[in-house]
């Protein structure tokens, strides 16, 4: 059955806003059209080769995100490391095993949730995201987020929460606090990172998964 005007003009605005003025040519069922807006795979494939921005030169993998692509929780740091440059993953290396640990003692794995940088390719010597590359990539983040319509975003680190919330404040200031994010809850706690740096941290960090615990995951 072929469309009414509506359900057509709803169609190519929603394509326009996420993937920009390039028509996707599909069978107009309306089935197709919703699994067109929950494709995070074919949202990927029409960025994934970004040169908005210097560092899609020296990048070696656009870092997309992975994950389970209805996921309530989604978690987001800054940037890609070396490692997920290298293997198109985020959150990899020692790092990643130390989250996925964690994960496991709140009872989630990745499959459970989704996890993603603010930008999809590493800044040069694992450098502090540059304003002009936020402003490049964080509309993908957005979209990413509509696509996926979590309940709750937390931000893994300093530089995450103050680039998403546009802020200065300092990551204790930033914890236990929810926060808002493209309209979806935000939570603040430590980057993995930090917790191999500085033990210390790892307690208020079980306590900001606690958090996400008791709050969001006996909810759902």
């Amino acid at each position: 059955m072929n469309p009414d005007p509506e359900s057509l003009f709803q169609y190519l605005d929603q394509t326009r806003q996420l993937y920009g003025n390039h028509l996707l040519l599909e069978d107009m069922r309306q089935d197709d059209i919703e699994t067109l807006h929950t494709d995070l795979d074919l949202f990927n494939q029409s960025i994934c080769n970004c040169q908005k921005c210097p560092l899609s030169q020296t990048r070696q993998n656009f870092v997309f995100g992975v994950g389970n692509p209805k996921a309530d929780i989604v978690f987001i740091g800054e940037a890609p490391g070396e490692q997920e440059d290298l293997q198109g993953v985020p959150f990899v290396g020692r790092a990643g095993k130390l989250l996925d640990k964690i994960l496991t003692a709140i009872e989630l794995t990745r499959n459970d949730v989704y996890i993603c940088n603010i930008l999809k390719c590493r800044p040069p010597n694992n450098r502090d995201p540059l304003p002009s590359e936020v402003e490049q990539c964080e509309p993908y983040l957005i979209k990413q987020l509509h696509l996926i319509s979590p309940k709750l975003i937390v931000a893994l680190g300093r530089i995450a929460a103050c680039t998403m919330l546009k802020t200065k404040e300092s990551l204790k200031n930033l914890r236990n606090q929810i926060f808002t994010y493209a309209q979806i809850d935000l939570l603040v706690t430590y980057h993995p990172a930090a917790l191999l740096r500085n033990p210390n941290f790892k307690k208020p960090a079980w306590e900001d998964f606690q958090l996400i615990r008791d709050k969001y995951l006996r909810k759902l």
